[in-house]
């Protein structure tokens, strides 16, 4: 909404021009028009802003990188590692997704499977009682001591 005169309403009350946000974080023309810059104070201004936008990143990455440690410790302190041995009798977690758990008294657990192998990274390669074993690797995560 313009006057005749060529000025807008916020420039009669406040004595200047709408600039929005993002004229101010990379200039336009019009304000470094109005700033009458020279250019080669201009790139020294923008040079600093740029060596100050990776500061702030590098700050920012090293917060993260910070948190993340604290939060890995803080969860650390509360896992208790186990480990498992071959011919050891264990119970394997019957997730919701899986069959067996489709109805309202489903058991939580099934088995007992027996350790056939121990890999890396906590991974367990289970046996049925009758000798057969699975060839999928499982967390050990989802497994418990069975106690006969």
């Amino acid at each position: 909404m313009r006057i005749y005169t060529g000025a807008t309403p916020y420039m009669l009350v406040y004595d200047t021009e709408v600039v929005i946000p993002a004229e101010v974080e990379i200039p336009s023309l019009r304000v470094i028009q109005e700033a009458k810059l020279d250019d080669t104070v201009w790139i020294h201004v923008k040079q600093e802003q740029l060596m100050l936008i990776d500061e702030k990143i590098m700050d920012v990455v090293c917060h993260g990188h910070l948190y993340h440690n604290r939060m890995a410790s803080a969860f650390n302190k509360r896992v208790k590692p186990r480990q498992f041995t071959p011919r050891q009798l264990v119970l394997k977690k019957i997730f919701s997704h899986q069959e067996e758990a489709k109805w309202k008294f489903a058991p939580n657990w099934q088995g007992p499977y027996v350790v056939h192998q121990e890999r890396s990274g906590r991974a367990l390669i289970l046996a049925e009682m009758d000798g057969r074993f699975s060839t999928k690797p499982i967390n050990s995560d989802t497994v418990k001591i069975y106690y006969a």
